[in-house]
């Protein structure tokens, strides 16, 4: 996608799979943004959005509906619609979907070429599948029990 695009959420498509809800991704997977990363993700209640994981770059969170769990540096805490979560580099973290319905969060992550990612074992996370059962820097085996099938869907949000 070269040069500058705009798009409108409702109509954007989403990926959605088995284990990490949906995402509109505002970017092309082959040729993803170079300086941030940054899509919608939209969880289930009891469902994560991947790993419990830590990265040597910031990533910032936006709860934009519903409900989640934030599982961050070992501890859990409860976010509703507009709660800001600002992870620093090497933040261990993971977002469970909570309450009575799905919940959209917008997250938005810095790109290095340096970038460097730890999937550490945490007994929170693993109440919801989040945890890896030894610790990773390889997304392939922290991801090796996951399904990678995403079908394309539209969301019900917003």
């Amino acid at each position: 996608m070269p040069g500058w695009f705009k798009v409108n959420v409702a109509d954007a498509q989403a990926l959605t799979g088995p284990n990490a809800g949906s995402v509109v991704r505002f970017e092309d997977e082959d040729a993803p943004f170079e300086q941030v990363g940054i899509n919608i993700r939209v969880l289930a209640p009891g469902q994560p959005n991947g790993r419990y994981h830590a990265e040597n770059l910031q990533e910032d969170f936006l709860v934009l509906a519903g409900e989640c769990l934030v599982i961050v540096d070992g501890e859990e805490h409860r976010l509703r619609a507009w709660d800001f979560v600002h992870c620093p580099p090497g933040t261990p973290h993971i977002f469970v979907g909570a309450g009575d319905g799905p919940c959209a969060i917008l997250m938005v992550g810095s790109r290095s070429e340096t970038e460097e990612i730890v999937y550490s074992v945490s007994e929170l996370a693993a109440r919801f599948g989040a945890s890896v059962a030894a610790e990773t820097n390889n997304p392939e085996e922290a991801y090796a029990d996951w399904t990678s099938d995403l079908s394309p869907t539209r969301l019900d949000w917003p």
